[in-house]
């Protein structure tokens, strides 16, 4: 049974309230905090003044590729309840997760089956497990029955290119789904698209 979602890469204000009033709301909502190639990159200007609104029934997830210290240290005061780590060893997450005491969504990057099997190498430093495709810079996808072979105690999310359309798709899968680009227009976040992605995760768990 899917557990529930996550929606990430909001940038404005508008749509992070409407997000956290859903009566279906997300479990969680990620910012991108330090990749200015990303078209969803929020400065540390906007990030304030958006971690500035309720969350409510949510967790806010900072979005972090490599952080160095000076980058973890920007947001180490900012309400956030999750780091999520592209691009970081084992070792240096552990440092990340006892220093600054926040839960970890430790990234394993997907191309072929057998990469799916990294997930042991961060077990121990993790809060989740989230699989995201190799291409994560461009929205591609890759099989998710590649999961099948995940066999864990921790949460488990899945991103990569991921549609509305597939989400009945996933309904026997055990894990959170994370969006983004799949809740766009035009390359701007879609209430219309957000609400139907809402309703069809609750849909799937009544």
């Amino acid at each position: 049974m899917i557990q529930n979602c996550k929606i990430c890469g909001v940038t404005d204000s508008q749509t992070l309230k409407y997000i956290t009033n859903h009566k279906y709301p997300p479990k969680m909502i990620g910012f991108i905090c330090n990749w200015p190639k990303s078209k969803r990159f929020v400065s540390d200007d906007q990030l304030k003044e958006l971690l500035k609104i309720d969350k409510k029934g949510t967790s806010y997830v900072a979005v972090l590729v490599n952080p160095d210290d000076n980058t973890l240290e920007k947001v180490k005061d900012l309400p956030f309840d999750y780091y999520q780590l592209y691009d970081c060893v084992p070792q240096k997450i552990k440092i990340i997760k006892e220093k600054y005491n926040k839960k970890i969504i430790s990234v394993v990057t997907v191309e072929e089956e057998k990469d799916v099997l990294k997930y042991k190498d961060f077990e121990d430093v993790s809060d989740v497990i989230l699989f995201d495709s190799k291409g994560y810079h461009n929205s591609v996808s890759f099989d998710h029955n590649y999961l099948d072979k995940v066999n864990t105690k921790l949460s488990l999310m899945i991103a990569g290119n991921i549609k509305i359309e597939d989400v009945p798709n996933l309904k026997d899968k055990n894990f959170c789904i994370d969006m983004s680009g799949g809740l766009e227009t035009e390359g701007i976040k879609d209430t219309n698209k957000i609400d139907k992605f809402l309703n069809s995760v609750h849909n799937l768990n009544s």
